[in-house]
């Protein structure tokens, strides 16, 4: 396999998958590694040390859903998250055996549902409108008496719809305490976009430290006080004994640092971002006229993710015509890219074969430069053009 060019020589536009971590991230993270690198259980100096860090990053990570740290549980990753939230409210709430979501959720929200079903949950599945967006009214009229968890993706991950988060938390809080638990995966939109748990009524929320500039491994389930979630694992304690293992001490310092490095300027960054995406979406558009927009055009949809299908071609091949040419893009969600049926997500939005297996993802950072949205245009237009051409021989 040839080998990657260094990051300054090529165009990432895959940071939906992951982004490049933060360099104040990478030196929060080797300071562990290298020197505070005791265990925050032991009793000594450096276990002291290692608890000071740990609570630090937890007080970190709340303050961007402005949470209590109490609130805060860390996990391996989002996907662990969710699983943990579903299952968790399975383990305590098994006396109501219904769940609400959506056709657009994360894989590892549809296959956790999917298994419940098979186990005899009642799985009520809503669908979106043409721009993937979940109509706040059909949720509540599928909530029963018998509803444990309504589960709803905050940004969508593959075509960056903003769901109406806030509103769905405020209804469901509002059917008192016989409600269903409201849980969020904020997993795009975390860090990027304002999110305030109180004000939204949101009992659980997933959270990753890898899309957001921090490092692989790390992530976050918030558990509102009050919500008496079952163990993800049993043995040593930690988590306050609902996730017991030997924290991942870098991965969580480095989640923290990566907070505080977006909580400067989130803001402007995502401003430039927009900017960028309006930008790109005009440059597809020159080069490929039937190119087609999933998702909202510019208003309700995150600044940082931009998703087009290119009928009558492959978005496979277009990848690695655009790999060819050091641009780095995606053909969906990193969680279910290796297989080879269509996005359930733009099925869900169109039910077009064609356009599922067309299209590409197109995602930002905080790395990502007006150079390189006029170099991705560029390089689009020489793959659409080399793959036509093929197509005509």
């Amino acid at each position: 396999m040839s080998e990657v060019k260094r990051h300054e020589d090529i165009v990432y536009l895959d940071n939906a998958s992951t982004t490049r971590p933060d360099p104040r991230v990478i030196n929060a993270v080797t300071g562990v590694l290298g020197h505070d690198f005791g265990n925050p259980s032991s009793l000594h100096r450096l276990g002291a040390r290692a608890e000071r860090l740990l609570d630090e990053s937890r007080e970190r990570v709340a303050r961007v859903i402005n949470a209590e740290s109490g609130e805060i549980y860390f996990t391996s990753g989002g996907t662990e998250a969710n699983n943990w939230a579903i299952a968790g409210t399975v383990a305590s709430r098994a006396k109501d055996p219904h769940i609400v979501s959506t056709t657009v959720e994360h894989p590892s929200v549809i296959s956790m549902l999917d298994h419940l079903h098979e186990d005899g949950w009642e799985i009520s599945l809503i669908g979106v409108d043409e721009e993937g967006r979940v109509d706040p009214d059909e949720i509540m009229d599928a909530v029963t008496p018998d509803t444990a968890l309504v589960s709803i993706m905050f940004v969508q991950n593959e075509i960056g719809t903003i769901q109406e988060c806030r509103e769905i938390g405020r209804r469901i809080r509002g059917l008192g305490p016989k409600r269903p638990w409201f849980h969020v995966d904020a997993v795009q939109g975390f860090a990027r976009l304002p999110i305030d748990v109180k004000d939204w009524g949101v009992d659980l929320m997933s959270m990753s430290a890898h899309k957001i500039h921090g490092i692989k491994g790390a992530g976050a389930l918030y558990i509102r006080k009050g919500v008496r979630l079952g163990p993800l694992v049993f043995g040593g304690g930690q988590e306050s004994g609902l996730r017991s293992g030997t924290e991942n001490m870098p991965g969580i310092v480095g989640f923290g640092t990566a907070c505080e490095v977006w909580s400067e300027d989130r803001e402007e960054v995502m401003t430039r971002l927009a900017s960028f995406r309006k930008r790109l979406v005009d440059g597809v558009r020159s080069v490929f006229p039937d190119a087609v927009l999933h998702g909202p055009e510019d208003e309700g949809v995150a600044p940082h993710i931009c998703h087009f299908s290119f009928p009558g071609l492959r978005g496979e091949s277009i990848l690695h015509a655009l790999e060819a040419r050091d641009v780095y893009v995606s053909t969906g969600s990193a969680c279910s890219s290796h297989k080879t049926r269509p996005s359930p997500v733009i099925m869900a939005l169109t039910g077009n074969e064609d356009e599922a297996l067309s299209a590409i993802r197109f995602s930002m950072s905080r790395d990502t430069s007006e150079e390189d949205i006029d170099r991705t245009v560029k390089a689009l237009d020489e793959s659409l053009r080399e793959l036509s051409a093929w197509r005509r021989k």
